[in-house]
């Protein structure tokens, strides 16, 4: 039976795949599982769909082709099985074969580890052995980037995809296969300590793929852009699952280009992507063109663009930008509110979605906001963001049951971030617990000062951070991302800020160091722990001052130096760390 009859008559054409209990078809392009919804069923419910299913700039295969690609692999992968978790280790780019080896995983019951290819020695060897790994597949460029490392998996076990040849394979899934059935270990971003592995099980990147589908409005006539890295979550729970379930093309780049962006989108006829972190931003710092909005882009999702950048983004090429919230650990406790006020995340998904007190597990209150949207009562406004209800759908991490607890307890899930509710309902995110400073007896928001200095147009990222102030108390640093050939002096910091009045006479940073590559996790996310930990004694330029109406000066070696004996003098050189400190690398 073809695609187009599935579509036509999906209760006629409804079949059974693996399990008994489980019947697939097509209906409006949009795969139907009807019970014991898996990735492995919605990957069958797309075998013989002529229809485009991936893309690069080489090629196209259509989803009944990527489907027979992930079960040629899925034969392999159950032959080599042993004992044990069935885990398998990925390093590779955004290729094809990462693609079809989340189908092999899927219809085999097994369970991707995607491995960032940013990480270097021991740190990559910690990270993946921890994981327990039966295979590790990957290209030669991985296999130079793992030579010498010891993942606790036999070479003979490395499988090289660039010149590797699968047997056909008719599409099955092993019937042992469920909802539960594991299918992802997602790694962290590490933004803020180690990297944990959470779980995504099949069923929950199925519900994912249909929320998603509907959240973006990704349909079957989308080309989704994947330029985010698919060993993150952003770019399976956010792009691949809701292509799967929508039956939309997904169009590959290796890895995300700024220049390469728009060019990709074009040549690709992508109209959906996702981002995170800094994307957006290097987008728009690429020279702009008179024809910039003529291109198919229609909209795109991702988190930590400025409200300022997404109205950039739309006037410039021509696409919205949906701004959510979410986690690999836990999504879906935000329903997106486009009209709301534009640094909202949107409203509570649901009545177990609250902000408490961490201490007494209290509502707090609504929060009161000035004419400029600041929190006027933060002290009781602003609190931890809780799932009541999200504690059985929490489904761990791997082999650490210290982070389980932290994110489980008294039954509810606990996300480990901040944020307040305006009287109207809307949820803002009000950063982690370390992104509240005080100074001078007054907390200053981390987050609000980000997004002031994202304003200005010379700012590729800004991280903000407090540092030990010689006295006492802390104060408030920035680090700044600037385009190369721009310097500090071309930002006129001083009279920029002075503009702002929506800033605060707290919020002004008294250091700023200026970089043309911060450091970066492999998913584009800041590493705003490293920068805070160097802070002003880091490798690069930076600027302090005084007062808010002082202009800013160089912290060359010697007031480095006058600033470390205050500290001494004072008796607070504890705060400052040890004294030689392991610098971050910049990009």
């Amino acid at each position: 039976m073809h695609a187009d009859e599935l579509r036509r008559d999906p209760v006629r054409a409804g079949r059974t795949v693996g399990a008994p209990q489980c019947r697939v078809g097509y209906t409006g392009g949009v795969c139907l599982v009807t019970s014991g919804q898996t990735i492995a069923d919605l990957l069958l419910a797309r075998a013989g769909d002529p229809r485009p299913g991936l893309r690069t700039r080489d090629r196209e295969w259509t989803w009944d082709e990527v489907v027979r690609e992930s079960a040629a692999r899925a034969a392999l992968a159950r032959r080599l099985r042993r004992d044990g978790p069935f885990h398998i280790a990925v390093l590779l780019e955004n290729v094809p074969e990462f693609v079809w080896w989340l189908g092999a995983a899927a219809l085999a019951g097994a369970t991707v580890v995607g491995v960032n290819p940013t990480r270097r020695g021991a740190y990559l060897e910690q990270e993946v052995r921890h994981t327990e790994p039966q295979l590790v597949v990957t290209d030669q460029a991985g296999l130079a980037q793992l030579e010498g490392l010891d993942l606790g998996v036999p070479q003979d076990r490395y499988l090289l995809v660039d010149d590797a040849d699968f047997a056909d394979q008719e599409p099955f899934r092993d019937p042992e296969i469920d909802p539960g059935t594991p299918l992802l270990l997602l790694f962290t971003s590490g933004t803020t300590g180690i990297s944990k592995a959470a779980r995504c099980s099949q069923g929950r990147l199925a519900g994912l793929g249909y929320q998603n589908a509907a959240k973006y409005r990704v349909t079957q006539d989308d080309v989704c852009y994947c330029c985010m890295p698919l060993f993150h979550g952003n770019a399976v729970m956010g792009l691949w699952a809701p292509a799967l379930v929508a039956g939309a093309c997904v169009a590959l780049t290796p890895k995300f280009s700024a220049s390469g962006f728009l060019p990709d989108v074009r040549a690709l006829g992508a109209t959906y992507f996702t981002y995170v972190g800094k994307a957006v931003s290097y987008v728009l710092a690429t020279p702009e063109h008179p024809d910039d909005r003529e291109n198919p882009l229609t909209h795109g999702f991702g988190t930590e663009a400025s409200p300022e950048d997404r109205e950039l983004f739309a006037a410039r090429f021509g696409a919205e930008l949906l701004e959510a919230y979410g986690s690999s650990e836990g999504a879906g406790m935000v329903t997106l509110a486009p009209s709301g006020p534009p640094t909202a995340l949107g409203r509570p998904a649901h009545d177990g979605v609250r902000v408490v007190d961490p201490e007494t597990r209290k509502t707090c209150p609504p929060a009161e906001l000035d004419e400029h949207g600041r929190v006027r009562n933060a002290e009781e406004a602003i609190g931890e963001l809780v799932n009541t209800l999200g504690a059985a759908k929490f489904e761990g991490y791997w082999n650490n049951p210290a982070a389980d607890a932290e994110r489980v307890r008294h039954g509810w899930y606990w996300t480990g971030d901040l944020g307040y509710l305006d009287r109207e309902g809307y949820l803002y995110f009000a950063g982690r617990s370390g992104d509240w400073i005080r100074v001078d007896g007054e907390n200053t928001s981390a987050v609000h000062v980000e997004r002031v200095l994202r304003r200005h147009r010379s700012v590729l990222a800004a991280a903000v951070f407090g540092v030990p102030d010689p006295r006492s108390g802390d104060q408030v640093m920035a680090a700044l991302e600037v385009p190369e050939g721009v310097t500090f002096d071309d930002l006129e910091l001083p009279a920029f800020l002075a503009a702002q009045t929506d800033l605060g006479t707290k919020g002004a940073p008294r250091f700023v160091r200026v970089s043309h590559g911060l450091p970066t996790t492999g998913s584009g996310k800041l590493q705003r722990k490293a920068l805070q930990l160097e802070g002003w004694r880091c490798p690069e330029p930076v600027y302090s001052r005084i007062g808010r109406d002082d202009g800013y000066t160089l912290l060359d070696p010697a007031a480095r130096e006058a600033l470390r004996r205050e500290f001494e003098s004072a008796g607070r050189l504890r705060f400052l760390g040890p004294p030689e400190r392991t610098h971050v690398r910049s990009r």
